[in-house]
């Protein structure tokens, strides 16, 4: 009965005796039409179906050109490749692995696990009516395992409501999306089992704060939410104990939403401005506006509030940054503010932020300089789909030279974000602290085998 007495769909009907009233005269008693899937009907259930549609599985495939040395080859024994063993010579061997993921906003940007992407050379989203698309790597980053991709999809895409984790409560109900094991858009449910947990996944590499949690959890639920039973985003599935049951972790919405403006980065990334800077914890109230700028004249004051852009609700400055996705220097926004009590609303035009020099910035900084990655060099290089800049030449004693950069190494991914073109590199690095290492990942031939490599270049002062 107790099942039944907490479903608030459930009648309850209490009886109380009439003392020293006549009994009303009533019609015959009626029984009550109780839909039967509503009292099946449970949060999960709710969740589940709001929420599917957000969530995606992301198929990466890794491809490495490998030499061979015949049916004594180490890299086969490495490989542990089945069937009959191909003779000396190069050839592709593929690694493809399944991730989950969800979307953030409604344009195409997709949030997953830096480990479900790195050192990918493609990419698949896959919703859950079966619809995929190619997803470039926005940015990534591994130390916090948090990686945003991008796709085409043609129009407006579901999204998770995100939540947030600093009022979570150990034993309340959790329901984790994704994609383990490649069972697409399975669902489970399990409890909060503790909070701020911290744990090692190498020698350089271990996270703090994470959510540990009994709800079912397996190789490809990595990147997948977290969901409360409102069907809010409260973490981001990262880890399992391999050596235990129910003990999973996520990395909680809060740190998400830290990392994300600078791993969306809007105004960098669609070479807009506003000239102003919002509050990064709490409310997005104004603390800093640039004179001659957009925001100024607006009509914007310090310490407003944005309530609004346009007809996006705003609670944060990361909801301000998303509401600017996919905006272009001249569009005209409605901002409304909150000021001493009242709204007010105004219209702020989106000012043209210029375009940094990548060649000038990359021999300033690392004494390196380098030309975008075409056709032609690709193929001869024996790649295929890659996109970087290749480096053509090296400083000696430079911070590139240090980290034994070499000529003909194609960058792909600098500070934690796709670089395609020098372009790409010089948004980057106009915003590089010089003083603050920068993670670095290119791409190598020797002969006709690729290796990827992975590195730091140390803090240095431009010349």
């Amino acid at each position: 009965m107790m099942r039944y007495l907490k479903n608030p769909l459930f009648p309850l009907i209490l009886l109380l005796p009439a003392v020293g009233l006549a009994a009303p005269v009533t019609e015959s008693a009626k029984p009550l039409s109780i839909d039967p899937m509503q009292l099946r009907r449970t949060a999960v259930v709710d969740v589940f179906q709001n929420c599917k549609d957000a969530v995606v599985n992301i198929s990466s495939t890794q491809v490495i050109k490998v030499q061979t040395s015949g049916i004594d080859s180490l890299l086969d024994d490495f490989f542990d490749l089945p069937g009959e063993r191909p003779p000396a010579g190069v050839r592709e061997v593929k690694r493809t692995s399944v991730g989950s993921g969800f979307v953030l906003h409604p344009a195409g940007y997709v949030v997953t696990n830096a480990h479900v992407v790195a050192r990918t050379a493609e990419r698949k989203v896959i919703f859950s009516d079966g619809k995929e698309f190619d997803a470039q790597l926005v940015a990534i980053d591994t130390q916090r395992d948090l990686a945003v991709l991008k796709i085409s999809a043609g129009n407006a895409l579901h999204t998770l409501k995100m939540g947030r984790s600093s009022d979570l409560m150990v034993g309340e109900t959790v329901i984790a999306i994704g994609n383990p094991l490649g069972y697409q858009n399975t669902v489970t449910a399990g409890v909060i089992s503790a909070l701020d947990r911290s744990i090692r996944v190498s020698d350089t590499i271990s996270f703090d704060g994470l959510i540990q949690t009994d709800a079912s959890i397996n190789p490809g639920n990595s990147g997948g939410p977290l969901l409360n039973v409102l069907g809010e985003l409260i973490g981001v599935n990262t880890a399992i104990r391999g050596d235990a049951q129910n003990i999973g972790f996520a990395i909680p919405v809060d740190h998400l939403r830290d990392l994300l403006p600078d791993l969306l980065d809007v105004e960098r990334r669609y070479r807009i401005t506003t000239g102003m800077i919002l509050n990064h914890d709490g409310p997005a109230r104004v603390v800093s506006i640039q004179q001659g700028s957009p925001a100024e004249n607006a009509g914007l004051e310090l310490n407003d509030i944005v309530v609004k852009v346009n007809s996006d609700e705003v609670t944060s400055d990361l909801d301000f940054q998303i509401a600017l996705i996919e905006h272009k220097a001249g569009d005209k926004i409605a901002v409304t503010l909150e000021r001493g009590g009242k709204l007010v609303t105004t219209t702020l035009v989106l000012g043209a932020r210029a375009r940094p020099d990548g060649q000038r910035l990359l021999h300033e900084i690392f004494g390196i300089s380098a030309e975008n990655v075409n056709e032609k060099t690709a193929r001869a290089l024996g790649l295929r789909n890659v996109e970087g800049i290749i480096i053509t030449f090296i400083e000696e004693r430079s911070a590139g030279d240090v980290i034994g950069l070499k000529r003909g190494d194609i960058i792909d991914q600098l500070g934690g974000y796709r670089i395609a073109t020098l372009d790409d590199a010089g948004q980057v690095l106009e915003k590089a602290k010089l003083a603050t290492p920068m993670s670095i990942s290119v791409l190598r031939a020797k002969g006709r085998t690729i290796f990827r490599l992975q590195g730091t270049i140390p803090a240095t002062e431009p010349k």
